[in-house]
Formats: structure tokens, C-alpha cells, sequence
């Protein structure tokens, strides 16, 4: 018999026990569902719902089998549906499917869990199991599946944010305002570039009602970032680049030779379009000093809210992959419990040099990861400001070399893809 460990949370009444698959613990074990994390370990065939850093629900799952592998990484709950079936595998029966991606990884309930991978990539779930974890979660939970198991511990430092609800200011009259671009496609057509970087405050909407929780990426910056500020200071400039978009249309390339023809001596050794050197002269020229290298984006409601720069110490020392969620926050002491845990993320050969990466496993491996990858982080107060006033229970923050994943689209937050299926 399988065994399900439940501790309910100190909000609640407390309850230990040992129970078989099918006698979970009642859904309303959590006094706020948001804080919930689902924790999947693909070595252990097992899943674990954690609230805070307490365990209050475990159970046996089957991956995804060779030729289907799950995919390990980072996901969140992005559909719920009582019933559903596979559009993929024959209408195969899926009842109390949580997915995960639009490209059809789920959690959901099935008749056939051995406990070794026998799926084709979903993650199955006894049947008296899968109909509770569905009653216990809402929208929006995390999932992180991993190759070994995992577990959340709690983390305190300067870089993690704290609550904070000043009045609102108004905006700096020089922060330029750029909406984030949407289109998934156009997110992840470009290569990524360790050196792009991209202006102060990117403003996409109002922010979403003050209770939902905000998740948050931090990576490095990608060539579409790059070719946004080299429109953007262009255009400023008396260039005409055309719309800031991230593409290097016909208005942008003839901004740029533009440019470059006015300084012959500094781009003598340029044999690109798209340079450092291009960068750097672009922000010299608008006096806006070194262009940072890394960039903070934030979602909520699984909509784009806005994004904005940050910088990244020793670049060319791997980030790693970490993942962060607020359990809680006292905005009377102004503090926050955060709960952390690293992930294996092996980058590629291509991968590494394209992020101008020499040292992928030192700075990952060695000491604190999750320590030393937040020390290397510098985030600009004004940025940081409207973090603060904007988190709440629930809210997440993955760090990551490797940036937006294909998967991250319209109608889900940050996922990363750590191992491909």
C-alpha cells in the first residue's frame, strides 16, 4: 500500500497520519491554496505537495516512459479540467487533468500507475489522489519536475523582495516605457546574447488586481532585447529605426549603417549588424553609460506585466537554475518568507557559447548556488520598489542562464525546461 504522509500547516488544525493512496487528506488542509507547491522527483516516481516548507501530501506517480520522457523543469497549473481527453493519443481517458503545457504535458489521474515510467510524457496519478490534489489547487500552482528529488528549504537575502505599499509616484520623466512583446514567437526566435541589454522601465499594463500573485524571470538579456534599445536610442538620436520591435527590419538595418557611417574609426573591425560594439557606442552616444546584461520580467494572471533591467556580476560564470516562492509576507514588519531550491541544468556546448559562458559548474556546484547566484544580482530601487509593492503570497522567481523556454506563451507563466522530453 501506498503511503501518504499529511502535516497540516500550524493555520490549521494539526493532523499526522499515515493513509493509503486513496484516503487523502481533505482539501481544505491549507488556509490559502496559493502557497502551495507540487514537487515531482521522476528517480523516486513519487510527487509531494508541499505548503511552506511542510510536506502535506505524497504519492506515487508514473512518468513519462523512454521515447516520451517527461520534461523536467519548471511549470505551473495552466488548465484544470474535471474530464479531458488526449487530442494526441487516441482521446486516451485523462480525468482530473492539470496541465502544465499547451504542448500536452499533464498531471492527471490514470488506472495504470506502477511506479516506474509507462506514460506517454504525462505524470499519472492513482485515481483517489489525482481527485483531491485537483480540489486542493487552484490556478497558477507550481509544479517543478526534477530528475532527483528536491526539497524547498527556506531562504533570507538582501536580493529576494519584501513587501512594501508606498503611494504610488509618478514616473521618471527620462524611464522609457516599452510594452514586452507577447507573441511567444517572437520572444524565442532570437539567439540569446550575454552582452544585449535594454532601457530602465518597461510598462505593458495596469497591474492586475492586488491579491494575485506575480511570477518573475531573471536572465540574461537576448539579442531581442538588444535590437529594442538600439531602436529605441536610435530614434531618439534623429535615426529613424522604425518601431522598437526586436526585429532588424529595412528602417532598422539603414538606421544603423546611418550610425555607423558617422563613426568609421569605431566600428573599422565591426563585421556585424547586431555588435557589442554597436550597443555600446548606441548608449554612449544617448548618454546612457554601460548597457546592463541581464533583464527581469514579470507575469501575472499569466498575462506580461512588464519587464526591466538588471545586472549580472561575472557574466561569464554560469547562473545556474533556481526557483524561489513567497509563502508569506507581514507587510507591518515588512518581511517575507521565501522558500528556494536549485535545479540540475546542464547547459549545451552551443548554448554555453552563445552566453559567452567559461565556467558553467563552479559557481553552481561549490558552496551556496541559490546564495551566490542572488549575490550576483543587482536590481535598479525603482524596479525594486514596484516588485515590492506588487508581491503577495504565492508570488515566484526562477533564475535562469537560459532564459524564456519555447513552452512560455500566451495564457501560462515562466516555464523553464531544465531536460528536454
Amino acid at each position: 500500500m501506498h503511503v501518504v504522509y499529511c502535516v497540516m500547516s500550524v493555520q490549521v488544525s494539526v493532523l499526522i497520519g499515515l493513509l493509503s493512496a486513496t484516503a487523502l487528506v481533505h482539501p481544505a488542509f491549507a488556509t490559502d491554496a496559493r502557497t502551495l507547491q507540487i514537487f515531482v522527483s521522476k528517480d523516486k516516481q513519487s510527487l509531494a505537495v508541499y505548503d511552506g516548507a511542510e510536506v502535506v501530501a505524497t504519492s506515487k506517480i508514473s512518468s513519462g516512459k523512454d521515447g516520451h520522457t517527461t520534461p523536467s523543469g519548471i511549470f505551473s497549473v495552466i488548465e484544470k479540467q474535471k474530464y479531458h481527453e488526449s487530442n494526441i493519443y487516441s482521446n486516451a481517458p485523462m480525468p482530473f487533468m492539470q496541465r502544465l503545457t499547451w504542448s500536452g504535458i499533464a498531471l492527471h489521474e490514470s488506472n495504470s500507475v506502477p511506479r516506474y515510467p509507462a506514460s506517454h510524457g504525462c505524470v499519472r496519478m492513482p485515481g483517489a489522489f489525482a481527485q483531491s490534489l485537483y480540489k486542493m489547487t487552484e490556478m497558477g500552482v507550481p509544479v517543478i519536475i526534477t530528475d532527483s528529488e528536491l526539497t524547498p528549504e527556506p531562504i533570507d537575502h538582501p536580493t529576494l523582495f519584501h513587501p512594501d505599499r508606498p503611494e504610488p509616484a509618478p514616473l521618471l520623466s527620462d524611464v522609457e516605457l516599452r510594452p514586452a512583446i507577447g507573441d511567444a514567437k517572437t520572444q524565442v526566435q532570437v539567439a540569446m546574447n550575454e552582452t544585449t541589454a535594454s532601457l530602465p522601465l518597461i510598462q505593458l499594463q495596469a497591474p492586475a488586481a492586488e491579491t494575485s500573485p506575480i511570477s518573475m524571470l531573471i536572465t540574461r538579456r537576448t539579442l531581442r532585447e538588444n535590437v529594442i534599445d538600439i531602436q529605441t536610442l536610435l530614434n531618439r538620436l534623429g535615426f529613424t529605426a522604425g518601431e522598437p520591435d526586436g526585429l532588424a527590419g529595412p528602417s532598422t538595418v539603414q538606421a544603423i549603417n546611418a550610425f555607423k557611417a558617422l563613426r568609421p574609426k569605431e566600428f573599422a573591425r565591426d563585421r556585424g549588424l547586431i555588435t557589442d560594439t554597436l550597443l555600446r557606442e548606441v548608449y554612449a552616444a544617448a548618454g546612457k553609460g554601460e548597457p546592463p546584461n541581464g533583464l527581469i520580467m514579470v507575469r501575472q494572471d499569466f498575462k506580461p506585466l512588464f519587464e526591466a533591467p538588471v545586472t549580472i556580476a561575472d557574466p561569464s560564470l554560469a547562473l545556474g537554475t533556481h526557483f524561489f516562492s513567497l509563502h508569506a509576507v507581514d507587510e507591518t514588519a515588512g518581511t517575507a518568507d521565501w522558500l528556494g531550491v536549485t535545479l540540475e541544468n546542464n547547459l549545451s556546448r552551443e548554448m554555453v557559447k552563445r552566453l559567452g559562458i567559461t565556467n558553467q559548474e563552479s559557481s553552481i556546484i561549490s558552496g551556496r548556488p541559490i546564495a551566490k547566484a542572488l549575490s550576483r544580482i543587482s536590481i535598479p530601487d525603482e524596479t525594486r520598489h514596484r516588485i515590492d509593492a506588487l508581491i503577495s503570497p504565492g508570488s515566484t522567481l526562477t533564475i535562469s542562464d537560459t532564459g524564456l523556454s519555447p513552452e512560455t506563451t500566451e495564457g501560462t507563466e515562466f516555464i523553464t525546461i531544465t531536460r528536454e522530453s
